[in-house]
């Protein structure tokens, strides 16, 4: 028998070959900013880092075997315990990821929507958004102790993750049924609120059709840590749970190259597709644009014309590897949606986040993006809002409001800055805009400045177009504004057409007349505002805000309007001590 001090050395060097292989890209950071700023990344001569130690090698086998927090799903209720983790697959043991970063996450920073005079603009355009993922990611930080950063805060995400019970149309062939209110300002007297409400038609789930979906998933070094890759196989679990005989999922995966982790198999073989959930594991680099190519491939290779055909990407959104433009993957991806195949994304992680890339892709893609934060939010997700998240209702959901100068002397809408199209786009069919899902709501908020208070903003025009306004006063009564809503039907090139005007005889006295659903809608926009450090809000506290939306909550069943006055709540006492971001 050789003596074990004669084997040491062979183990060593055996450990840092292995390291030196398997050890990441150089300049990662670098690249995820040069992909951010919409240039493809450039081969830089960099000294590859030192392998790791056997050492650190055996204290990172250490910590892969501590005890880790496992969470199960019984029905409606969430039980915790703490089990050992799972022992990773072998190849995960030779490949440590790099460190990340604190505050290296990227979002798309826009500046807010400001005040538009009616008379030099009256009409103002936007595309619809049903994502989620700026709501998640803003109360992660929030129950992590900090406040997000400004430009992670998109009010209109906020807003529309919750369910609203807005009137529901009653007919597929026309799936919206558009709805409105006007109420008072509750952060300014001398304002007004237009709250517009769009609602989507919800599919019955035995009407629904099949699925052929391709979960491309990020398996590089990064989505080791266990609100990553492991977070998802869970919420993958819930998803299995969900399909039926006739849905088809297939698996592939993405690191230093791609692989297929399951070839498409039927919802009836749930065994064998969580089997292959609960073999990925995470290491290597992250060639994005690659498992693109090869998971948008497969959907094409097995498309079905009567079934809803979607790639998920599963990724911290850091593609380093391979195609990384974001103008190259963004124009394959707007390609790709043509033939009927659309892109959908799941976001998780913190520190290396690349939520901008994320946005842009998802909107390219006809889909949607979301934030996984938790356990539960992979619940709400993949399985309780699996009917607005996969199945399509409408594509190119636009809205446009033309403002009445004889009532309005200017607007703002809240949020949308990532969405806003010029007027001309509306009824061009060929620009692309948001797509809803079964049972989808929308929220859109204008802050409006009625004319009597017009003198407040400007001077009066010496050749003013005073006959312009008695004519539209005379041709549209107390009409505010005036709503449209543009769609297509899946599978149809031209549009259709939804109109309503607001009148001002709608306009509720009160903030407290307005329905709860209007009010907490209210309540959230104004506290995306405040975090965003909006001046129009500043002077209405946390606690109005609290106050309103506890005022709002209504019927809370699952418990989202609770959590939004504890958030609120949370971000009051961050200010108070100095919590980071803006206050």
């Amino acid at each position: 028998m050789r003596h074990p001090s004669a084997v040491l050395p062979v183990m060593a060097a055996v450990s840092l070959l292995l390291a030196a292989c398997s050890a990441p890209e150089p300049n990662q950071h670098m690249r995820a900013n040069e992909v951010t700023a919409g240039t493809a990344p450039q081969p830089a001569a960099v000294a590859q880092p030192p392998a790791a130690s056997p050492a650190a090698e055996a204290a990172a086998l250490k910590q892969q075997h501590q005890p880790q927090q496992r969470v199960t799903v019984t029905g409606s209720s969430i039980a915790s315990s703490y089990l050992p983790a799972p022992a990773p697959p072998p190849m995960a043991y030779s490949r440590v990821a790099p460190p990340i970063q604190p505050g290296m996450d990227k979002f798309p920073d826009k500046t807010a929507n400001g005040v538009v005079l009616v008379e030099e603009q009256p009409v103002s355009t936007f595309s619809t958004d049903v994502d989620t993922a700026s709501y998640a990611y803003v109360r992660r930080q929030l129950t992590e102790g900090q406040l997000p950063p400004a430009a992670a805060v998109r009010v209109e995400e906020m807003v529309n993750y919750f369910p609203y019970d807005y009137v529901r149309p009653t007919n597929r062939a026309q799936p919206f049924a558009l709805t409105t209110n006007v109420m008072p300002s509750p952060w300014s007297a001398d304002k007004q609120l237009v709250h517009i409400a769009v609602r989507g038609y919800d599919v019955k789930a035995a009407e629904r059709a099949p699925m052929n979906v391709v979960l491309l998933v990020d398996v590089s070094g990064s989505m080791g840590p266990q609100d990553r890759l492991p977070l998802l196989k869970q919420g993958f679990h819930l998803f299995a749970q969900q399909l039926r005989p006739q849905d088809r999922i297939a698996i592939v995966t993405y690191a230093n190259g791609t692989n297929v982790a399951l070839e498409p198999t039927s919802g009836k073989d749930r065994q064998k597709i969580l089997d292959a959930i609960d073999a990925l594991g995470a290491g290597g680099g992250t060639a994005g644009g690659a498992g693109l190519q090869r998971a948008y491939a497969m959907a094409e290779r097995h498309f079905d014309a009567k079934a809803v055909n979607r790639v998920v990407l599963a990724t911290d959104g850091d593609f380093n590897v391979g195609v990384s433009d974001p103008r190259e993957l963004e124009k394959f991806i707007a390609e790709k949606r043509k033939s009927g195949v659309y892109l959908s994304i799941l976001g998780v992680g913190e520190g290396n986040l690349n939520d901008a890339l994320m946005q842009r892709l998802a909107q390219s893609g006809n889909g949607n993006a979301a934030y996984i934060d938790s356990l539960l939010e992979a619940r709400k997700t993949l399985s309780e809002e699996l009917g607005s998240t996969m199945f399509p209702i409408a594509n190119d959901v636009k809205v446009q409001v033309e403002f009445n100068p004889a009532r309005v002397a200017a607007y703002r809408l809240v949020g949308y800055e990532t969405r806003m199209l010029a007027r001309q786009d509306f009824k061009d069919d060929k620009v692309d805009a948001g797509d809803m899902g079964a049972g989808h709501s929308v929220t859109a908020i204008y802050e409006i400045t009625p004319a009597a208070a017009a003198g407040k903003l400007v001077d009066p025009l010496r050749y003013g177009a005073d006959r312009g306004k008695k004519a539209a006063n005379a041709a549209t009564g107390d009409e505010l504004c005036f709503v449209r809503l543009r769609y297509k039907l899946p599978g149809e090139s031209s549009s259709r057409l939804v109109e309503q005007p607001v009148r001002a005889a709608s306009d509720h006295k009160t903030l407290q007349a307005a329905p709860l659903d209007a009010r907490f809608a209210v309540a959230v926009a104004a506290f995306g505002q405040r975090l965003r450090g909006e001046p129009q809000v500043m002077g209405y506290s946390h606690a109005e805000i609290a106050d309103l939306a506890n005022g709002a909550r209504g019927v809370d069943s699952e418990g989202y309007r609770a959590e939004f006055v504890r958030l609120v709540r949370q971000a009051e006492a961050l200010a108070k001590v100095g919590g980071s971001g803006q206050p």
